[in-house]
Order: C-alpha cells, then sequence, then structure tokens
C-alpha cells in the first residue's frame, strides 16, 4: 500500500507515480472523499471514465468503489478521451465528473481530472481533498451508491457531427500518439466526410513511438513527415487524454495554439460581437490586437485549464484558449476544454479556403521560442519569480503584467518568467520582431534570472 502523500495533490488535478505516490488504495480514498464533497453540493451522481493507461483499469475500479462507499452513485463511461467525460457531466444528468488520466506524462504516472457540481475544481477545492483523506473519516453511507456502465460514443460523435460541418472534402493527417483520442479522432473525422490517415491511433499505453504532447516539436516531425509523403492537406494531433490539439501545415510548420486561436477568434466574434475572448500569459503579443480588430475584447489570463474555465465562467466569453493547446469553447459547445471538438471546428473553418496552409501560414506571427523549462528543486521556482517580482528590474520595458509570473512586454516582443503550478519548474517564453531582439529580452531575462540564482542551468 502507497501511504498518501501531499505531493500529488497539485493546482489543477491529483498526479502521482503507479507504485510510489498513487496506487488503488489512494484512488478508493480520493473516491471516498469526493463522493461525499459532490453529495454535500446535492449531487447524487458521478461520471467516471479513463484514458489508456496500463493503471487505468484498476484505479478506476477503486475510484468507483470508494465513490459508492461514500453513497454515490457511478455511472462508468470506460476508456474515453477526457472531453467525454465533461460531455457525459453535461448530458447525462450527472453535474460531477473524474477522469483517471495522466494526461501527457509519462507512462508510470496517472491521475484524476475533477469536476464538481459543474466546476473543474483546482487550488482550495483539491487540497480540500487531501485534508478530508489525512481525517481518516471513511465511514461508510448507510446504502452504497449503484453502478452502471453507459457508452458514450455514438452521443459524443453525433453531437459534433450533427453541429460541425465542412464545406468540402478534406484529406487529413491524425497523429495521437497512441494515447486515448486514437480510439475516437479517426470515425469523427470520417463522419464529418473527411478522409483521414491514422498515426499511431492503436491505443497502448507505453506510448512506443513518441510522446503524446503535441506541445513540442520533436512530438510532431512523424505527421510532419506524413504530410511531405502524402497528400493529405493537414495534420491534427493531440495529447494522451485528447483535450488539447496540434496543428501542422502541409509544408511542416507548426501552428501554435495562439495563432489557431485567432482563426477560432475571429469566427466566434462573427456570432459574438463585443464578446470577451480569453487567453493565457505565454500567447503571442499578436493576439490581442487580432481580437480588437475583430471586434472583440482581449482578456489576457492565469495559465491553467481549470483557472481558465472559471474565468470562463464568470465572464461569459464566449471562447478562451491556452498556449498548451487547451481551446474552449463556449459557443456552440459547453466551455470546457476538447482537443478532439477544436479540431472538428478547425477542419470546418479551413475547408471554406482552397488552401488552408495558406490561410495558416498567414497569420501574423515573430520569431518564439516554444515553451522552456529551468528545471529547479522542489519550491525553488516559486521563491524565484517572488524574488524576480520584488527585486528585478528590466531594461527597456514597457510594462510588466503579474497576474501570473512576470509577463515582461517591450516596444519589439516579450519575455515570461512563471512557476509551474504542477512541477518543480520555471516556464519561459519569449517572443520578438527579429532574432537581434529575441536574444536581446533572452539576455535582458539571463541577467536577472542570474542575479537572483546564480547557479541557475537556463534553457537558453
Amino acid at each position: 500500500m502507497v501511504s498518501l502523500s501531499k505531493t500529488i495533490f497539485k493546482a489543477y488535478d491529483i498526479r502521482g507515480v503507479i507504485g510510489s505516490t498513487l496506487d488503488e488504495g489512494v484512488a478508493r480514498q480520493i473516491g471516498h472523499a469526493f463522493g461525499k464533497a459532490a453529495l454535500a453540493k446535492g449531487e447524487r451522481k458521478v461520471v467516471i471514465g479513463r484514458d489508456g493507461r496500463l493503471s487505468g483499469p484498476g484505479l478506476s475500479a477503486a475510484l468507483a468503489a470508494g465513490l459508492q462507499e461514500a453513497g454515490v452513485d457511478v455511472i462508468d463511461l470506460g476508456m474515453v478521451a477526457t472531453p467525454m467525460v465533461y460531455f457525459g457531466t453535461n448530458v447525462l444528468g450527472a453535474a460531477s465528473g473524474i477522469m483517471v488520466t495522466g494526461s501527457h506524462n509519462p507512462p508510470d504516472y496517472n491521475g484524476f481530472k475533477m469536476v464538481l457540481a459543474g466546476e473543474a475544481i483546482h487550488g482550495e477545492t483539491i487540497q480540500a481533498l487531501y485534508h478530508a483523506i489525512a481525517a481518516g473519516d471513511f465511514a461508510a453511507a448507510a446504502t452504497a451508491g449503484s453502478y452502471s456502465t453507459h457508452d458514450i460514443r455514438a452521443e459524443y460523435i453525433e453531437r459534433i457531427v450533427g453541429d460541425v460541418k465542412i464545406s468540402r472534402p478534406m484529406k487529413i493527417a491524425v497523429d495521437c500518439g497512441n494515447g486515448v483520442a486514437g480510439a475516437f479522432a479517426g470515425e469523427l473525422y470520417r463522419g464529418m466526410g473527411c478522409d483521414v490517415i491514422e498515426l499511431f491511433c492503436e491505443v497502448d499505453g507505453t506510448f512506443p513511438n513518441h510522446h503524446p504532447d503535441p506541445a513540442h516539436p520533436e512530438n510532431l516531425q512523424d505527421l510532419i513527415r506524413c504530410l511531405q509523403e502524402t497528400d493529405a492537406e493537414i495534420g491534427l494531433a493531440f495529447d494522451g487524454d485528447g483535450d488539447r490539439l496540434g496543428v501542422v501545415t502541409k509544408d511542416g510548420q507548426i501552428i501554435y495554439p495562439d495563432r489557431q486561436m485567432m482563426l477560432f477568434a475571429a469566427d466566434v466574434l462573427s456570432r459574438n460581437a463585443g464578446a470577451e475572448i480569453l487567453y493565457d500569459v505565454k500567447c503571442t503579443r499578436h493576439l490581442a490586437p487580432w481580437i480588437a480588430k475583430h471586434g472583440g475584447k482581449p482578456l489576457m489570463w492565469k495559465t491553467g485549464h481549470s483557472l481558465v474555465k472559471a474565468k470562463l465562467r464568470e465572464t461569459g466569453a464566449p471562447l478562451g484558449g491556452e498556449m498548451s493547446g487547451h481551446i474552449f469553447f463556449k459557443d456552440r459547445w459547453y466551455g470546457f476544454d476538447d482537443g478532439l471538438y477544436a479540431g472538428a471546428r478547425l477542419l470546418e473553418l479551413l475547408t471554406r479556403v482552397q488552401d488552408p496552409s495558406a490561410l495558416m501560414n498567414a497569420l501574423p506571427q515573430s520569431d518564439s521560442t516554444p515553451e522552456l523549462h529551468l528545471h529547479l528543486k522542489e519550491g525553488e521556482n516559486v521563491e524565484l519569480i517572488e524574488k524576480l517580482r520584488s527585486g528585478a528590474t528590466f531594461e527597456g520595458s514597457d510594462s510588466i503584467n503579474t497576474i501570473d509570473g512576470l509577463r515582461v512586454e517591450y516596444p519589439d516582443g516579450f519575455g515570461l518568467a512563471r512557476s509551474s503550478n504542477t512541477t518543480p519548474v520555471v516556464v519561459m517564453r519569449f517572443e520578438a520582431e527579429t532574432p537581434e531582439a529575441l536574444a536581446r529580452i533572452q539576455g535582458d531575462f539571463r541577467r536577472v534570472i542570474v542575479a537572483a540564482k546564480p547557479d541557475a542551468k537556463l534553457p537558453f
């Protein structure tokens, strides 16, 4: 038995290593604590699902047992993409749900993404689950909850195919990296009328081909090669649990999510004039003027899928997006992040033009870096950002936004350093109008970080 570790209770979810910080005993305790939290909000049913990881069936069964012990009825969707659990909480008469997933982490990881009474829980609500388990109150309910299974596949695919329409047939390539999205992507996009080349769509929790994380260019090389060697027009890639989307053009360009957001924003604003569009601090500086030009109000917000979802609810914004690939459509959809659905909406827009790659490549962009990680010891990432906030001065900067770390704006670019909420890492990203400006901004950040932490091993 693994003993309970506070370290697995992260900012947006619960995540641990199988046999080290997470096992079926811990999963059962989490189920019991979540079940009691659901009952306290008047919720009597919880939807559960799991991704394709080898530890998924055991954790999922233990989770269900814990929920039932607490007196909650369980609706088990089986092996599904994370957004299909979210979809279930919108259509099955149960507003709470738990997805057993390790997302894009290595094969020996697993965890839980949770929706409680319609809200993606984060922060203190997740910590409250830890405290409830640590208090050791596992008294079983007088009447155990029921257990049923439900196949949501057809409902989910039909809901999308019934609403999202392509304007012409299109041949696409889809790379699921052996993640769970592979069980659904081909059927969904063929249902829409596309010809689909499938790469690594066999679900395999060991991820034998490449890591299922489209945020990193090395994981998109097979898809780029496929587009070069076939007559597919564009490529879509998904992370391990299907809630994030990556996009590659015919000529091998990666269209990062902040540029995908430009196409989505223009479309959504055509029906929602004057609406707010949310995006996180890692996104390109070209996004705000683009949103304004198309009649919307740009709103920069903190990184984190639960935080963006909460802000969407608060503002009523019809669209939100993160640089990591989480895209949230409240326009024609339910407001949760769904890579498969975002892919469908992208195809709807791209089939309106003859050359989809030209359309995407023409979106504004500058020289930029992908996400860069400065690896530190536990807690040092938070300390470093606090030091920079209180004492660092940046040469030639226009402004500093501190809603999530430090985003330093310059006349010709920006630099970002923020503390990851899930790992002991400082996440950085840089963008500038020229390679020289990019190097200058990185040099400015190098200067202040090394002054604060001389032994920092910078990733640039």
